[in-house]
C-alpha cells in the first residue's frame, strides 16, 4: 500500500493506560477547540504545521495526539491524496473528530489508543509524523519514548514535527503558563517542558534539529520543532 491509497478504516481496542484529557478535566472536553481557539492562537501554530509539513501525494502521516482532529482536517484539505491515521487515546475526543469530518472520517484510521500499541497496515509506513499539544501532559520519561517510537516508526530521512508547550524562557510566559496550562494538566509532568527537557530529548533523538517557530499565547508560549530520521530519505 502506498500512501496515495487508503488505509483501512479499522479502530484498534482501546488502550487501557491513564491519560490527560484535552483540557485536563474530562467534561471539559467539549469545549477544546473553543479554548484552543481562543487561548493558544491555533489557527497560527496548525497553518504552520501544514505549511511545513508540505504534503504531497503519497506521503504517509501519522497525528499522534489527533485529539478532535481539527490539524488531520486540515491536512486532509491540504492534500486529499496523502494517508493519513490519527492516534488518539480518549474516545470522547475521537467521536468529536469523526463528527467533524463526518462521511470524511472513513477516509482517515483512527486508532483509539497509543501510539506505542498503534499496528500499522501491512506495507504502510509513514515519512512524516506530527504531534501537537501532546507531550507537555506525560511524565518525562513518557516524552522520550513518544519520541522514541516515532523516531523507529519513520522511514529513514522522514520528517517529524513537534507544537508544543516547551521552554518558556520569559518570566511573563512562565507566569502564564503555570497560571493556565500547569493549573489544568498539573505540575509534575509539565515542568519538565517548561524547563526545555523536550527540546534536548529531541536534539537527541532526531538529526538536524530545527526551532522553526515560537509563539507567545496567554498560556505560555508555544514551539514548534522539525527533525528527521536518520538515514536517506525514500
Amino acid at each position: 500500500m502506498n500512501g496515495s491509497e487508503r488505509v483501512n478504516n479499522i479502530t484498534a481496542p482501546e488502550d487501557h493506560g491513564e491519560f490527560t484529557p484535552l483540557l485536563g478535566k474530562s467534561f471539559l472536553t467539549p469545549l477544546y477547540d473553543r479554548a484552543l481557539g481562543l487561548f493558544t492562537r491555533e489557527h497560527l501554530w496548525r497553518q504552520k504545521i501544514v505549511e511545513e509539513l508540505h504534503l504531497v501525494p503519497g506521503d504517509r502521516v501519522i497525528d499522534v495526539g489527533s485529539g478532535t482532529g481539527t490539524l488531520l482536517k486540515a491536512l486532509m484539505t491540504d492534500c486529499p491524496e496523502a494517508g493519513l491515521i490519527g492516534v488518539e487515546p480518549d474516545q470522547e475526543a475521537l467521536a468529536l473528530a469523526r463528527r467533524k469530518f463526518g462521511a470524511g472520517a472513513d477516509l482517515v484510521k483512527w486508532h483509539n489508543g497509543f501510539l506505542e500499541s498503534l499496528e500499522l497496515p501491512a506495507g504502510w509506513q509513514p515519512n512524516k509524523i506530527v504531534s501537537s499539544l501532546v507531550l507537555h501532559q506525560v511524565p518525562l520519561r513518557k516524552k522520550q519514548a513518544i519520541l522514541e517510537i516515532i523516531e523507529s516508526l519513520l522511514v529513514p530521512g522522514g520528517t517529524v514535527l513537534i507544537a508544543d508547550y516547551m521552554k518558556q524562557e520569559s518570566p511573563l510566559m512562565r507566569s502564564l503558563f503555570r497560571a493556565t496550562v500547569q493549573s489544568l494538566d498539573g505540575i509534575s509532568d509539565t515542568q519538565p517542558s517548561a524547563d526545555g527537557e523536550v527540546e534536548k530529548l529531541f536534539a537527541e533523538i532526531f538529526t538536524e534539529p530545527c526551532l522553526l517557530h515560537r509563539l507567545p499565547t496567554v498560556t505560555g508560549t508555544i514551539s514548534l520543532w522539525r527533525g528527521y530520521k536518520k538515514g536517506i530519505a525514500q
